[in-house]
């Protein structure tokens, strides 16, 4: 009988634990992101929210990847600006629109000291994705640009990565419910049958 409990106890928490861990993941989406330029190459993963605001963007609040080589270190703080490009900030939005970026954009910091801001230039007369760039010394200011600092024309395209829906962990649940008391019926039946074996020898 203590083995029965134990069986049924271990099936709903292996259950559990699949329904509960996919719950909280699916707060949160990860996606794909890469742009590219004259003389930029950059990709990598975002993480966001799950749920879109009114115009279908998403909040970035984690970023990884690589710019040129550069390893990316950190997501600049929506509603400040990168430094050396102030004092645009940025909005670290995403979306699956036509126009993926906001005229804000995001910003990240790499291992050599630089930062980036990938963004959508609405207001070019050919609107563009445009790419901010501030390299070491950073001089404070959008209007001081240094030898390596440019804003140059990218290529700018991000994906969800596919998740599993909650649904079909949940649809594993039930089939796993369900299938607990036809485990727990060969179970009781194997020693029914041990036991007439034991008494006819």
């Amino acid at each position: 009988m203590k083995n029965l409990a134990l069986l049924s106890a271990t099936i709903l928490a292996t259950a559990s634990g699949l329904f509960f861990g996919t719950m909280q993941t699916a707060s949160a989406l990860s996606w794909n992101w890469n742009y590219s330029g004259t003389g930029i190459a950059a990709n990598g993963t975002l993480t966001t929210n799950d749920t879109p605001n009114d115009l279908g963007f998403y909040l970035i609040s984690g970023i990884t990847g690589t710019r040129n080589g550069e390893i990316i270190t950190g997501l600049q703080p929506a509603g400040t600006p990168i430094p050396g490009n102030e004092p645009f900030n940025i909005d670290n939005l995403i979306s699956l629109n036509t126009q993926q970026l906001t005229t804000d954009g995001f910003g990240y910091s790499t291992s050599g000291g630089s930062y980036s801001s990938p963004f959508f230039a609405s207001y070019l007369p050919t609107p563009t994705y445009l790419e901010t760039f501030s390299a070491p010394p950073i001089i404070p200011g959008f209007e001081n640009l240094g030898l390596g600092d440019s804003e140059l024309p990218i290529s700018f395209s991000a994906t969800i990565i596919t998740v599993p829906e909650p649904t079909s962990i949940l649809s594993l649940l039930i089939l796993g419910t369900l299938g607990a008391p036809s485990v727990l019926k060969r179970y009781k039946l194997s020693k029914f049958t041990q036991k007439k074996l034991e008494k006819a020898s």
